[in-house]
């Protein structure tokens, strides 16, 4: 489904539920209750049923993937209609937002004229039949396949947000002194081969009994014994605390922890140290650290990245302005 759709989440396709209004409580047709707004922003809104329609193709989606995985008789069942209530429920406002915020950027767009051309539409769509087949564009609720209208629409609010975003950033720049700086405070990730520290832990869930395995520690008992006794971490009953060796920059590792460890001498136990997950007492036992590349060879791979970031942050803070400017309202009570 490359390239088809970029959705916030998963969800369940929304029901329709019959309302009452009014004193005389007369009920609403269906109709009425696709067009009662559930945001009102600006001179905009969005409506029930356009929410609605938003639902379906996350649902769709959501089915294909789930289908692709686990076969077509698990969509079928009442497991995973469960897990797409779940998802509905979850998920309903942050899909509802991503609607505000991309007709509020359209809208942008068209101020700025940067919609895009049929033309254009046309071309994309053609580079899209290379590498995606008319029966999954059907299968997401466009009928007509690639001539589906409403498809049509899809891959033109596609180029024109696209369009929008190149306009906000075309004047974001990385100065050298930018790209200095960031060298200079992030040498571990452009060293030769990744540095890495051959580490164990001690968890505690206080910081009194942290300090307690520390004396036992200090008083030369040994590391691996005092974990598998005392560390609340179970693994650690068979491990002694041993975490192997851990490439410094991996971000699966509490950046306080990984920190900590990497500020230790080879050999050293660290004092207590609060993470999320408790109080560690760290114990270094080899380093394996490797010469930092010059800055001739890694500056355009730092470029890059500033770029990238301050792009992202860019469109972040125009796209934060709008919404702030169109003093958006919920109807949750339509929704």
């Amino acid at each position: 489904m490359k390239n088809i759709r970029k959705i916030a989440a998963a969800a369940l396709i929304s029901v329709f539920t019959v309302a009452l209004a009014g004193c005389n409580m007369i009920t609403k047709t269906d109709e009425a209750i696709k067009k009662s707004p559930v945001a009102k922003f600006g001179n905009m809104s969005i409506t029930k049923g356009e929410l609605d329609e938003e639902l379906q193709f996350v649902s769709k989606e959501m089915e294909g993937q789930y289908k692709s995985i686990y076969g077509e008789e698990y969509v079928k069942g009442e497991d995973f209609k469960k897990q797409k209530q779940e998802y509905i429920d979850t998920y309903k406002k942050q899909i509802l937002d991503s609607l505000i915020t991309k007709k509020i950027a359209l809208n942008k767009a068209a101020e700025r004229n940067l919609i895009a051309s049929d033309d254009e539409v046309n071309k994309k769509i053609e580079e899209y039949k290379k590498d995606t087949k008319e029966e999954t564009i059907k299968e997401l609720g466009y009928t007509e396949g690639f001539n589906d209208a409403k498809y049509k629409q899809s891959i033109k609010d596609q180029l024109t947000l696209e369009k929008l975003q190149n306009d906000i950033i075309k004047d974001v720049k990385v100065e050298d002194s930018e790209i200095q700086d960031y060298y200079n405070s992030n040498q571990s990730k452009f060293t030769e081969q990744p540095n890495k520290i051959h580490v164990a832990h001690i968890l505690s869930a206080t910081e009194e009994d942290a300090k307690k395995v520390k004396e036992r520690l200090d008083k030369g008992e040994d590391f691996a014994k005092v974990a598998k006794e005392v560390s609340t971490e179970p693994a650690a009953k068979e491990s002694g605390g041993d975490l192997g060796f851990i490439e410094y920059d991996n971000a699966n590792y509490d950046r306080t922890f990984m920190q900590a460890a990497i500020a230790l001498p080879e050999g050293k136990i660290s004092n207590p140290v609060q993470t999320q997950f408790g109080w560690h007492i760290i114990k270094a036992i080899k380093k394996e650290e490797y010469p930092v590349k010059k800055l001739e060879t890694v500056k355009e791979e730092i470029k890059s990245t500033l770029l990238s970031q301050k792009q992202n942050a860019k469109v972040s803070e125009e796209v934060s302005k709008w919404r702030e400017e169109a003093k958006i309202k919920y109807y949750e009570k339509n929704m």
